[in-house]
Parts: structure tokens; sequence; C-alpha cells
């Protein structure tokens, strides 16, 4: 039983870590690079930018399951 306790912990650890880092960064930005046309060894690119906003309760809902996740495997029976 100490394998499943340690498991828990880990997940809601991991998932409380996540819950705080959607708090700190809530927006973050990809950037993706297509060519647009090729002459010979002439190339010309283009760089488009996409930003994703990810909601509050996301991070709230992912930082509660985490703390859940830890209480239990604490007080899980030996």
């Amino acid at each position: 039983m100490g394998r499943s306790m340690s498991a828990l912990v880990m997940g809601g650890a991991v998932l409380v870590l996540l819950g705080l880092l959607v708090f700190a960064i809530p927006v973050f930005t990809t950037q993706q690079t297509t060519d647009v046309a090729r002459i010979g060894d002439l190339k010309l690119q283009t760089t488009e930018s996409k930003s994703y906003a990810i909601p509050p309760f996301v991070g709230g809902g992912a930082l509660i399951l985490g703390v859940v996740l830890i209480a239990a495997g604490f007080y899980q029976k030996r």
C-alpha cells in the first residue's frame, strides 16, 4: 500500500505545481515558421505567433485536486 500512497502524493504534487504555474503564467505564446515560397536557394518564410490564455478556474481546479490527492495519500489506511 505504500506504493499507491506514494503515487497519490506524487500525482497530487504535480497537479499542485501545474495549478500554481497556471496562476503564475496564465498566457503563453507559441511560434510557427512556415515556408511561403522557394526559388532556387532563396527561401521566403513567415512566422506566426499564437497566444493561448488558460482560464483561472483550470488552475484552481488542478490546485484543489492536487491538494485532495495529497491528503488522500497521507490519510490512506496502511
